[in-house]
């Protein structure tokens, strides 16, 4: 029996012994089905059953609730969305952009008010996320994002002069909150299930076509259905190369002294990052641990998930070398968690939440590693979607975006793999000239800015 447990420092410290719910029985037929015990799903039934309560709902899941990034991830709940507000602006004009721009930042506050009114306790504090400048490169970088959200008029994005870990300033977005993914993911579907929905884990989806989920254990009939499978998309025929599966990593220390924080000047409740092109992201958790994480690991032929690839001894250790640069009193600190997973990108870095109402499929996806406050985003909009209901989340820009598909192999490999390389190219170069990389600036359209 698989130890879930093992799969990262949130399933190893959620209060839940993680044992698989029943596997579907049979054919069975509900109102909606969906497919993907993550966040979106989870979300998608919650905001469905709040605008019809007599809505019948089954979610299958080929492992357990929360098995893939939503209870693997960052613990960021942030107003980021993939594609930048520049590039948003440049496909779907100014409103549109500050129209999604508006939703995101709204939408972590509604991640927190339906958390504490469920009783789903996941450590959410609203901290915000400090953006470290640690080189003049990155000062440059930091002052010009404080200008251009000020630019924008939707985010309350700041300069601090008076950073942690010996920066030389920081950008502070308020838009942000640490929490515990694996309790929020496994609390939601723990209220999902006293509302009536039906949860079978240990249930893998095969296919599916027009009102119809074909599974290993049996078909389900049904009006609607929601794909809602991220990274794991690249493993269904009809949406394997939709999104391609990119890993992400991390590590998690031993908890650190209160007095050890208090020298670090990370607050509980604060994520960080800096601006490196191959992305770090951490967060102090509600223990006193890091729990830190970042890309470098590589994409792998055919879009294969498999659970080896969730451990790169030589991406741990950039991970761990990564932190003690940026705070050295984590020099000694143990490591004691080491974990990843694939995340899901499309195309054009654009994420969409859709809805055709003639097949009776919905889908969201294309996070990018942004979803966990994006994947409520969805929910709501899904839900409005589903159900007919007119309001100002369906007219997002993101509603409806198709993306194109993901170039078949070997040139997927070879794209995504030097992209990767072109990632650490940039970094290397701002280090070596002290100038803005001109590997990321041809890299910047590929990638969602």
């Amino acid at each position: 029996m698989t130890d879930y447990s093992k799969l990262s420092y949130w399933h190893d410290s959620v209060p839940d012994d993680l044992t698989p719910r029943a596997t579907l029985p049979g054919d069975t037929t509900v109102d909606v089905a969906v497919v993907g015990g993550g966040l979106t799903g989870l979300w998608t039934a919650y905001y469905l059953l709040e605008r019809d309560p007599s809505l019948r709902i089954a979610i299958l899941e080929k492992e357990i609730v929360g098995f893939g990034a939503s209870g693997r991830n960052g613990g960021w709940c942030s107003s980021l969305f993939p594609a930048s507000t520049a590039a948003l602006e440049r496909a779907h004009g100014r409103e549109q952009a500050l129209a999604m721009r508006r939703a995101m930042v709204a939408t972590v506050d509604e991640v927190g008010r339906a958390t504490s009114i469920e009783g789903i306790a996941c450590d959410f504090v609203k901290g915000g996320t400090l953006s470290l400048a640690r080189s003049a490169v990155q000062l440059t970088a930091a002052r010009a994002e404080v200008a251009e959200a000020a630019s924008y008029g939707v985010d309350d994005v700041r300069f601090v002069e008076d950073a942690p870990g010996g920066a030389l300033g920081a950008s502070f977005d308020p838009a942000c909150a640490r929490l515990h993914p694996a309790k929020l993911v496994r609390g939601l579907a723990r209220v999902l299930e006293a509302r009536g929905v039906q949860i079978f884990e240990g249930t893998e989806v095969l296919d599916y076509s027009p009102h119809t989920v074909r599974t290993t254990r049996g078909t389900v009939t049904c009006a609607d259905f929601v794909v809602a499978t991220e990274g794991y998309g690249a493993t269904l025929p009809k949406t394997r190369r939709r999104v391609l599966p990119l890993y992400s990593l991390m590590i998690a220390t031993e908890p650190l002294p209160d007095s050890v924080w208090d020298d670090i000047g990370i607050e509980h409740g604060q994520t960080f990052t800096d601006f490196r092109h191959l992305i770090v992201y951490g967060q102090r958790t509600a223990d006193n641990r890091f729990a830190f994480g970042g890309r470098g690991a590589r994409y792998h032929w055919g879009s294969d998930i498999r659970p080896e690839y969730d451990s790169v001894p030589r991406v741990f250790e950039h991970l761990r070398e990564t932190l003690v640069d940026i705070f050295p009193q984590a020099a000694d600190v143990a490591i004691t968690h080491r974990w990843g997973g694939p995340l899901g990108v499309p195309r054009d870095w654009h994420a969409t939440a859709s809805y055709d109402a003639a097949k009776g499929v919905a889908w969201a996806g294309g996070y990018v590693g942004d979803g966990l406050s994006t994947t409520n985003l969805a929910g709501r909009t899904l839900a409005d979607l589903i159900t007919g209901t007119s309001s100002e989340l369906t007219t997002l820009p993101w509603v409806n975006h198709s993306s194109p598909s993901w170039e078949p192999e070997p040139l997927r490999f070879i794209g995504s793999n030097l992209g990767l390389l072109a990632m650490n190219i940039a970094d290397a170069e701002e280090r070596v000239t002290s100038r803005p990389s001109i590997a990321a600036r041809l890299m910047g359209p590929l990638v969602g800015h």
